[in-house]
């Protein structure tokens, strides 16, 4: 009986680091180029689902080897615990803002009217190839209503530099910019995973100042779990302190 307590705390010890190495792996494996995001990203999420089996078996050794205080088979329990349910603390902290945003992934502060992005060259089936989805303008107006045309007292002229200012301090590329016609499109890159997505700027003149409204998507994925909303609350946030 002890060596099948022992037996059964190593194999929740060894699930659990199995898990935290194959979470661990997503990650490293993207920024040393080996893997591109998406398949990175899976390899990451699949560790994180095996912390759940690991957690469910390290729980069980914690019971099996109760009162073993001292004896190697108690250390593998407790140690494959907190690996584990520190997994399942991450699982759990990352699913549950997805619940609480729509499962879309292409947002804007125009709907009725978006920004478009020009035909470069980008990865086939990305989302910036085609337009707006119209279906996603009552759902982003419902999860997203602070998301509005953004306002500022400088010229167009002005307010297309400042744009562009805004854009660089956030840490997007610009790939493109046209003063001529008021618009600038540029990548923003995630800093775990290297998601690429896809911003499209476009300034008009409103009044005696500028009129500047953004579409941020995605290029994988069906949910952005809010992330293009807020990309548009900072750069309006930054936009604003610039006029």
């Amino acid at each position: 009986m002890p060596r099948a307590r022992a037996s059964l705390a190593r194999l929740a010890l060894g699930l659990a680091l199995l898990a935290l190495a194959t979470t661990a792996a997503g990650p490293v494996l993207i920024h040393a180029g080996v893997a591109s995001a998406l398949p990175g990203f899976r390899i990451f999420s699949l560790g994180l689902l095996a912390s759940l089996p690991a957690l469910l078996f390290s729980l069980a050794a914690l019971v099996r080897t109760r009162g073993a205080a001292g004896r190697p088979g108690r250390a593998h329990a407790l140690c494959a615990a907190v690996v584990s349910a520190s997994l399942v603390a991450l699982l759990i902290a990352l699913a549950l803002p997805a619940r609480r945003v729509p499962a879309i992934h292409d947002v804007t502060t125009d709907p009725t009217d978006p920004p478009v992005f020009a035909p470069v060259e980008r990865p086939i089936g990305s989302p910036a190839q085609g337009g707006y989805p119209p279906e996603n303008a009552v759902v982003q107006q419902s999860a997203y209503p602070e998301l509005a045309p953004i306002h500022v007292s400088l010229p167009p002229p002005q307010a297309f530099d400042a744009a562009g200012r805004a854009a660089t301090a956030l840490g997007w590329e610009i790939v493109r910019s046209d003063p001529e016609t008021g618009t600038i499109e540029a990548t923003a890159t995630s800093r775990v995973f290297r998601f690429v997505d896809d911003v499209a700027i476009r300034i008009r003149a409103d009044g005696e100042g500028a009129r500047v409204d953004l579409r941020s998507c995605s290029r994988v994925g069906k949910s952005d779990i809010g992330a293009n909303a807020a990309r548009i609350r900072a750069f309006a946030e930054r936009l604003g302190g610039e006029g």
